[in-house]
């Protein structure tokens, strides 16, 4: 009998003890780091980035033919990774593109994926507010 309470005594303060420690909160392991992509927030920085850019290293995509809107560059600008690029429709209708950084000239004719708008989008490279502008994974410039 004085086992079997010294057991049941024995197993209720391991319990207790177990309810008592709070959960810790580690850092990712190397092995989960490497899970995650780069640039990630405690996943490995982006290559060839000081800081872990996320954005560092990403290349425009080349749009397939027939696959947007087809503009006309009035203006481009590069600046933080980013080629920002007004461009008019045939109509006239003007519209700001946001993508990775791009060779594209004033004058080309070029052709855009729709996109969601993003309204009111401060760059602070630019110091300057898009009232609307259209982020983009890629332009193709018509020939």
């Amino acid at each position: 009998m004085k086992k079997t309470i010294l057991v049941v005594i024995s197993i209720a303060a391991l319990a207790l003890a177990g309810c008592k420690d709070k959960p810790k909160t580690e850092a990712p392991s190397a092995s989960q780091q490497s899970q995650m992509p780069a640039g990630h927030p405690g996943g490995t920085p982006a290559t060839g980035t000081s800081g872990g850019d996320p954005h560092a290293g990403i290349k425009a995509k080349e749009i397939p033919a027939g696959a947007g809107k087809v503009a006309t560059v009035s203006q481009t600008m590069n600046s933080g990774g980013y080629t920002y690029v007004e461009a008019a429709d045939e109509k006239g209708v003007k519209v700001w593109l946001a993508l990775p950084e791009f060779k594209v000239a004033q004058g080309d004719k070029i052709e855009y994926p729709e996109t969601p708008p993003m309204t009111n989008f401060q760059s602070k490279t630019l110091n300057r507010t898009f009232e609307k502008i259209l982020f983009v994974p890629g332009i193709r410039i018509v020939k």
